[in-house]
């Protein structure tokens, strides 16, 4: 790394590879943004695609353009689009629903297999800080099906060796924190599970489209994610669901018309479709699915070596910044350093983490918040750079040393953190 320096920093940006990508998004001008692991940036190519959909799709085709515009299989095309982003095959990703809908639909098939084979299994094993929803799905499913299944939560990864035993079903993980943003060992942990006899599902959320993944490589089991983080695709939009060749005959407990055998037969009963199309439910939200492609499109112009490599470089970088130009100040790195444990992002704890990151904001570099006193980062190296990240740190450390963060409007708590 050069010298530290801002035009250090605008040199690095001249000689990176991938920086042409960064006019693929709509960024605001004067704004550093740093939250793509909550929300990506716009692609610009998804007005445009919007416009299509609705006024061309839907406005022209009307109902004709499930067939002509190829609507019907978007959620099984665009699965196979996404899968190398994770190291997944054809035919075993699907886009649909949210990670709440698809956690429920794929915790019920991994139970529903282990109860053949063993019927003692019945723990969940999960991390007490793992993403809020994922808890909530399995703690309700499990109250459903009753019969002393339970969950086992872990307060840090270093325990899951001596949660998993003999009545584990499933071991559920989230592969990079939401929180910390530690990346987790997936192939060591599945392989623990496995040894021990249990299934691995892995939440996919912060590392696809961030951190190099590779599913199958693992050996895992379950996986899903959403879109909506690094994949860029718009608020809300549609979650993936990875199921491998060996579970897709299994019967899912959400089985709607879409994943039927044969939709417009309109059969009273159902019967499966075969494939990856099982996991699909109903009428699939086709405005909203069509922006993934936008999301995944730019991914087809570089690799996961050559991101990742850039995501580790940006990160350091900050972490170094913050060290040297905020030093003084009351930051905790809470982000481990070793690369091999760290996803996209920095988190930092202050004692007035949440209005110091309302100060900042307002001073146009975006990040956001999460309890308790976590100022998180998020490094999308699709469209971040170096000069960046020198901006956002010089914003940050000018926010700490005048003290802009103790005015009585940022310590008001907005609805979204």
């Amino acid at each position: 790394m050069p010298a530290l320096s801002r035009s250090a920093c605008v040199a690095l940006d001249a000689s990176d590879p991938i920086r042409h990508l960064r006019d693929e998004f709509a960024l605001p001008e004067g704004i550093v943004y740093l939250d793509g692991n909550s929300l990506g940036a716009r692609p610009r190519a998804a007005a445009a695609r919007a416009a299509q959909v609705v006024e061309v799709e839907w406005g022209r085709g009307l109902i004709r353009s499930w067939n002509d515009a190829g609507w019907w299989e978007l959620s099984v095309r665009l699965g196979d689009k996404l899968a190398p982003l994770i190291g997944a095959g054809p035919g075993e990703v699907v886009v649909t629903d949210n990670i709440s809908v698809n956690l429920y639909k794929l915790l019920s098939v991994a139970l529903a297999v282990q109860a053949e084979r063993d019927p003692a299994r019945r723990v969940v094993v999960s991390e007490r800080r793992n993403f809020p929803t994922d808890l909530y799905i399995v703690e309700g499913l499990l109250r459903q099906l009753g019969g002393g299944y339970a969950l086992r939560l872990v307060d840090s990864p270093d325990e899951i060796a001596e949660a998993v035993g003999a009545d584990t079903a499933v071991l559920l993980l989230t592969q990079v924190n939401y929180r910390t943003g530690e990346l987790l060992d997936m192939p060591s942990l599945t392989a623990l599970a496995h040894e021990r006899g249990a299934l691995a599902i892995w939440d996919l959320a912060h590392s696809a489209g961030a951190v190099p993944v590779d599913v199958r490589g693992a050996d895992a089991d379950f996986a899903l994610g959403c879109t909506y983080k690094f994949l860029n695709a718009g608020p809300g939009a549609p979650a993936f669901a990875w199921v491998p060749a060996r579970f897709q005959d299994r019967p899912q407990p959400l089985s709607g018309w879409w994943g039927h055998a044969a939709p417009f037969a309109m059969e009273p009963a159902f019967r499966g479709a075969p494939g990856i199309r099982r996991f699909l439910t109903g009428t699939q939200p086709i405005v909203s699915l069509a922006l993934v492609e936008c999301g995944l499109d730019p991914f087809l112009r570089t690799d996961m070596a050559t991101l990742r490599a850039k995501s580790l470089a940006l990160t350091d970088l900050f972490i170094q910044l913050v060290e040297e130009r905020c030093a003084g100040h009351p930051l905790t790195l809470v982000t481990p350093r070793e690369h091999a444990r760290r996803g996209s992002q920095v988190s930092l704890e202050h004692p007035e983490g949440y209005a110091v990151m309302r100060a900042l904001v307002e001073r146009g570099v975006i990040g956001d918040y999460r309890e308790p006193r976590i100022l998180r980062f998020g490094f999308t190296p699709l469209y971040l750079g170096f000069a960046d990240t020198w901006d956002a740190v010089e914003a940050l450390r000018d926010v700490l040393e005048a003290r802009a963060w103790d005015a009585p409007r940022f310590r008001e708590r907005a609805a979204v953190t």
